[in-house]
């Protein structure tokens, strides 16, 4: 099995498991990611999802490049793998709650990709990010360019992707590309997790979605957006936390 899906009460865990090939991702692994998302998405106790290796060494060397250099002759598999990664990296970058991910090692190409699709990045020590097109005489797709464009901005997007180099976990925490640095990333990503999970889950899916709309271009209220602030109002998770707050006592959300 390359790629689990567990539960921590309130935390989703997705783990890519393939150690000897430093967690690179063959094709059926990215036709795997949507179907275990969608499995997370449905499960109503599932608040937060955090993404990492199931094992120590890398997050993910990116596409398995020997499966890729046989396949890439074959254009109909060119355009499967093509559907597979993008279906896989718009399914993680859309997951309507938070997402969290775990770089404990090598996170290159795709497996950068990943990372990017997530909300929030936890590097370790020996964390190393890097996306490699330009090494391989190929282009990275507009969706994920636009992902870490967001996150870092055009010159460091430019110079990530023109030189194909790696940035250690100072180099990403410094541009914005990781949030936060760890001495276990794992520990702290599942820690973080938590924290975010004690929060009204109402409240962190809706914040989601308004910085989606943001991201996308939107800058004012509309009347979608105008309803969710005042439906909230009517929400239990508001009855609950002003019923702590007056109470002194810690919230707890359903």
């Amino acid at each position: 099995m390359t790629l689990r899906l567990e539960r921590e009460g309130a935390i989703a865990r997705l783990s890519i498991d393939r150690p000897a090939k430093r967690n690179a991702m063959t094709q059926a692994m990215w036709e795997a990611l949507p179907p275990l998302l969608a499995e997370a998405d449905a499960d109503r106790g599932v608040r937060v999802l955090v993404l990492g290796a199931a094992n120590e060494g890398a997050f993910s060397a990116g596409a398995d490049i020997g499966e890729f250099a046989t396949g890439a002759r074959d254009p109909e598999w060119r355009v499967r793998n093509q559907q597979a990664i993008r279906a896989a990296q718009v399914a993680l970058a859309g997951f309507p709650r938070p997402t969290i991910a775990a770089v404990a090692g090598d996170c290159i190409g795709g497996g950068c990709g990943l990372a990017i699709a997530c909300d929030l990045r936890v590097a370790g020590p020996a964390a190393r990010f890097g996306i490699t097109p330009a090494k391989l005489g190929l282009v990275y797709p507009l969706h994920d360019t636009k992902l870490l464009v967001d996150l870092i901005g055009p010159a460091h997007a430019k110079r990530m992707l023109f030189t194909g180099g790696l940035i250690d976990a100072d180099e990403a925490y410094r541009i914005g590309l990781a949030d936060s640095r760890a001495d276990d990333a794992e520990a702290a990503a599942m820690a973080l997790a938590a924290t975010i999970a004690e929060a009204s889950p109402h409240s962190t899916t809706a914040i989601k979605a308004i910085i989606a709309h943001i991201a996308r271009g939107q800058s004012d209220d509309d009347s979608a957006t105008i309803a969710a602030f005042n439906a909230a109002f009517e929400g239990p998770d508001f009855a609950e936390g002003v019923d702590a707050f007056l109470n002194r006592r810690t919230p707890v959300f359903g």
